[in-house]
């Protein structure tokens, strides 16, 4: 593996020595298989007619983290707008709850949009085996009329925005499309995810003030991509046994060794250009305290203690990520309650 200094990507040469090495590291640090850092199955899969539980788990609709990935760079992006337009409370709930939705909605399309490039590859590598279109358990024409219906849902969320919101909520499509097709020939494919999954941190600004303050929505999105490659970076790390041989790419696999003081470069720049964001958008104290101050502590607890080796290890760092975005939302939240005069008495 050449050096994370140099940027450049692993040689050809050292694949097969890395997934040795890979092997060793991985029996010696846990004997824990990959597949079960996931959660166990849900009451609510448990209770589904047997016919939908295939497109359930293509949706991964067992594991809203995703979900919530997606959802809260639009919840920060929501809200940083409400403080500047002095929206009303009702009003910033509604466009929470409606991106909430539609978060929910476009993960799990993106997912099926994920699995049917990859149903192939999924079947190589333990931790995806099992996933219903590597599996078999549904076919490609059914999972594309399934992403018919969420893109319909999607569409229906889509056209409740204003025209601006409309358009550039479109244009993220091709990112969405091109994504899976990534891992094959760059290891940086976890950076068009995170140019695609950010995307909210544009639209929710634009929903609420009817166009994009770039000055205040650029450091965000950029900062957002920023904490995409750390939290994705953790994640592909539970495969990169699997990966090598399979021959899918990450910046796991790039970064190898280097892999934590990259992230930490990633995670400054995150807390970084939120602290640029904030100032951008007139941020009051509370928002510095809570969103850039207690994403670097969660970052750096992140860092710290993640075994990049154990898969169990690397899904609980990667789905804690959940939390952080929820903490980073509070203090916007905070942020807007203070401008509204909420913590006159505090602050």
């Amino acid at each position: 593996m050449i050096r994370f200094a140099g940027l450049a990507r692993p040689h050809k040469s050292c694949h097969t020595s890395l997934l040795l090495k890979l092997r060793v590291k991985s029996r010696l640090s846990s004997t824990t298989p990959a597949n079960a850092a996931q959660p166990k199955e849900s009451v609510i899969l448990r209770n589904l007619p047997t016919k939908w539980r295939p497109y359930f788990l293509l949706s991964r609709a067992d594991k809203p983290i995703g979900s919530f990935l997606l959802f809260w760079p639009c919840a920060w992006s929501i809200t940083l707008a409400s403080s500047a337009t002095q929206t009303t409370p009702t009003e910033m709930l509604k466009y929470i709850a409606l991106f909430g939705t539609g978060s929910l909605i476009m993960r799990g399309a993106g997912c099926v949009i994920n699995d049917l490039w990859d149903r192939k590859l999924d079947a190589a590598v333990e931790r995806t085996k099992t996933r219903p279109l590597a599996a078999g358990d549904l076919t490609p024409t059914q999972a594309v009329g399934f992403l018919g219906l969420q893109l319909s849902a999607g569409l229906g969320i889509l056209t409740q925005l204003n025209v601006y919101s409309i358009l550039l909520g479109a244009s993220s499509l091709s990112l969405v499309s091109i994504y899976p097709f990534m891992k094959r020939i760059t290891y940086w494919p976890q950076a068009v995810l995170g140019l695609a999954f950010n995307w909210g941190a544009l639209l929710g600004y634009s929903a609420i003030a009817g166009s994009c303050a770039w000055q205040t929505v650029l450091p965000l999105y950029t900062g957002a991509f920023c904490w995409t490659i750390v939290y994705d970076t953790i994640y592909a790390h539970q495969d990169k046994t699997d990966d090598v041989y399979a021959g899918i790419k990450s910046t796991a696999l790039l970064f190898g060794e280097q892999t934590k003081p990259a992230l930490t470069l990633f995670s400054g720049g995150f807390v970084g250009l939120m602290s640029v964001a904030g100032y951008a958008a007139d941020a009051t104290l509370p928002f510095y305290l809570l969103a850039p101050g207690g994403a670097a502590v969660h970052l750096a607890w992140q860092l710290r203690t993640v075994n990049l080796d154990n898969p169990t290890d690397c899904w609980a760092k990667f789905v804690s990520n959940s939390k952080l975005g929820g903490f980073i939302w509070l203090g916007t939240l905070a942020d807007y309650l203070h401008r509204m005069g909420f913590f006159a008495v505090f602050f």
